[in-house]
């Protein structure tokens, strides 16, 4: 089959043969029909990972993927071929720039009707983080204060909407040609960060979420309130940064979603995409020719 893989660490995206995965008695084999490029892949291509997952070459990238089921192994019973799915593979058998791909179905969720293949394979990976950040870590519900950097972004514009959905109070920081999209996302503060600073207009914040990294995270801890609590997703913590906090300091990193049982946080998130009106925000969708895509890849 087809796949988009590096040998090495930094080393160029290209489109190689490999063989068909193997197929074990808690898996389901998934033809891909479409799969999303997030940030995640840039880092785990340049090695940012390499310390606590060791991955072996050739290795094919990819943590998001929506296709359909062509087998099924012997232990897996809630799942049958023909099933449309999307999914999150768990860490050291991501893989899905490839033609299929072989995914634990405890890590594995039904596509929601409403969404396209497309739409879907944009999902898993963001929608997986807003939940762990917004529910499993800060506990955000009714009256809740959230702050979100980046809100046109994949991630953002994710939290904005669930953010929403749980009942929170939203700000978030854009530019002047992305207000009104985070507007109509939810959001009930904007602060356009090229006319002003958000620590001049923010305060009070029970959660603080930064995928703008650098000063970025310092200045953030300045709008929480006692006890808030603010997360970083730009990449590995860096160990001179974690000195400079001091201990203990109300911030963490989210670093590679290193649960393994991403499956029932799926599900809510499928629930929820049914019965609300959050889905992703970018609809649109292209097939690439073979030159364009291994440009798109290797970048």
């Amino acid at each position: 089959m087809k796949a988009f893989v590096i040998d090495k660490y930094k080393g160029p995206v290209h489109e190689t043969e490999v063989p068909m995965p193997e197929v074990g008695p808690r898996d389901v084999l998934v033809e891909v029909v479409a799969a999303s490029v997030n940030p995640l892949d840039k880092l785990v291509r340049n090695g940012e990972f390499a310390p606590l997952l060791k991955y072996r070459f050739p290795l094919i990238l990819g943590h998001d993927v929506a296709g359909v089921v062509t087998e099924v192994g012997s232990e897996v019973t809630d799942f049958e071929v023909g099933d449309e799915i999307y999914s999150r593979p768990r860490d050291l058998r991501i893989g899905t720039f490839a033609d299929h791909i072989a995914i634990d179905h405890a890590d594995v969720a039904r596509k929601p009707a409403n969404l396209t293949f497309e739409e879907a394979a944009a999902v898993p990976l963001v929608a997986l983080a807003a939940w762990q950040m917004l529910v499993e870590r800060a506990s955000i519900g009714a009256g809740s204060k959230v702050l979100v950097h980046a809100g046109a972004g994949g991630l953002g514009s994710t939290v904005i909407q669930l953010a929403k959905y749980l009942g929170a109070h939203v700000a978030t920081t854009a530019g002047t040609n992305s207000a009104e999209l985070v507007s109509t996302l939810g959001a009930d503060v904007v602060v356009d960060y090229r006319q002003a600073d958000f620590t001049d207009v923010l305060s009070g914040y029970d959660l603080a979420i930064d995928a703008v990294g650098g000063d970025n995270l310092m200045k953030t801890l300045t709008v929480l309130k006692p006890g808030g609590l603010a997360l970083g997703v730009t990449g590995p913590p860096d160990a001179g940064f974690a000195k400079q906090l001091g201990a203990p300091l109300p911030f963490e990193f989210v670093l590679s979603l290193l649960s393994e049982k991403y499956a029932n946080r799926l599900r809510s998130t499928a629930s929820i995409t049914r019965s609300s009106s959050c889905e992703p925000t970018d609809r649109s969708c292209a097939t690439w020719p073979d030159s364009t895509k291994r440009d798109i890849y290797g970048r």
